[in-house]
């Protein structure tokens, strides 16, 4: 049992640390389901930084009502850019920001792949320590 136990240690580790050296930049771009699954974001490249875009959610096309800028109220959330300005660093995706439209908040961010299926991201004020990490998976 405790060979088993083993082997199999070893082949996650193994398939953790091939995946993580066979990352490319672009390996984010493209369609993902939020955590909740209550909405799709795709993400873009513009020059050498990382975007992504609402481009769909579960309750159809509403309106940013928590936007702490009282003239962006009323604005659609379908098609608004939630994270910006992130550049890869060779093993992730960081210096960017998430803004939460439930929240109106926007916070720092950094955004690594742990498969080519799944993207964590981690929301944060001031230090990474100090923030929350979410889960999104890439839709199919």
């Amino acid at each position: 049992m405790k060979t088993l136990f083993s082997f199999l240690t070893i082949t996650l580790l193994t398939l953790n640390f091939s995946f993580s050296q066979s990352l490319h930049k672009d390996d984010i771009l493209g369609d993902w389901l939020t955590q909740e699954k209550d909405g799709k974001i795709t993400i873009f490249k513009q020059g050498e930084k990382y975007f992504g875009k609402i481009i769909w959610g579960k309750n159809g096309d509403t309106k940013d009502v928590k936007n702490p800028q009282e003239s962006l109220r009323g604005k659609d959330l379908i098609g608004l850019v939630i994270l910006k300005d992130f550049d890869f660093t060779g093993k992730a995706w960081e210096n960017g920001s998430i803004y939460d439209p439930k929240s109106g908040k926007t916070y720092s961010s950094n955004m690594k792949l742990k498969n080519p299926n799944q993207l964590d991201i981690r929301g944060f004020v001031g230090f990474s320590l100090l923030g929350r990490t979410t889960v999104w998976t890439r839709a199919k």
